[in-house]
């Protein structure tokens, strides 16, 4: 476990790491640039690349060890439904979120194809909150995926946010972030994508999160919205 720098989470937890792209929101990955760098320094776990998709079963006692109740997304430098990574796997990682219910687990996938065909195969508990990353309207068949799953709390993770997302289904979605790319090759966010999807969640009564403007200097850019800032999120209870 790591501390993280994610404004709507804790901490990190990578039970698998690597992945491969399968859509424009990868085309930057901060993962593959973060791996390359770890692998540099001569961390172990990230020895194989990320090309290599690989399971370590030795961070599955950690949460056993948490002491205080804590925020965590699972797989910040991987995907937990890669097609690479077996549903053994898959169920190992879920019994321990199960485990755990004093711990909010954040799981977020690209690959909603394989998660909707598995998700019956899975304990949910409350515990567990399950998300898709949208970043433009081809990939809007995510969101239907995941509304069918049997997840207590859905989300959606509209970054980077690459185009406009148009009329957004959110019936049985708890929860929406919404953020700039950001990197010396970001891509830019207009600001029209946002305020959709804002005022969407707010007729909706969706709890909003806006994370970053993002561009090469986030810092710089903020995170505010409407002059203020957005946090909202789902009960933790």
């Amino acid at each position: 476990m790591a501390q993280s720098t994610i404004e709507w989470t804790e901490h990190t937890w990578n039970p698998t790491t690597g992945c491969s792209k399968v859509s424009s929101g990868c085309k930057n990955c901060y993962a593959e640039i973060m791996t390359r760098r770890l692998k540099a320094m001569g961390v172990s776990k990230y020895a194989e690349g990320f090309k290599t998709v690989s399971t370590h079963e030795e961070t599955l006692s950690e949460p056993y060890t948490w002491k205080k109740p804590k925020i965590v997304f699972v797989n910040s430098m991987s995907d937990l439904f890669h097609e690479d990574v077996p549903i053994q796997f898959i169920r190992r990682v879920f019994d321990v979120m199960n485990d755990n219910p004093q711990h909010v687990f954040q799981i977020l996938t690209k690959r909603s194809d394989r998660l909707l065909a598995v998700h019956k195969e899975l304990r949910w508990s409350h515990n567990i909150w399950m998300g898709v990353s949208i970043e433009n309207q081809k990939v809007l068949d995510r969101i239907t995926h995941l509304a069918k799953t049997k997840a207590k709390v859905k989300f959606l993770s509209c970054e980077p946010l690459l185009a406009d997302l148009g009329k957004l289904r959110l019936k049985n979605i708890d929860w929406v972030i919404v953020g700039g790319e950001s990197g010396p090759k970001a891509r830019p966010m207009d600001a029209e994508w946002v305020l959709n999807i804002q005022e969407q969640c707010s007729k909706k009564d969706v709890p909003f999160f806006f994370k970053q403007w993002g561009g090469t200097r986030k810092k710089k850019t903020g995170r505010e919205l409407n002059g203020r800032t957005y946090d909202e999120m789902p009960s933790l209870k």
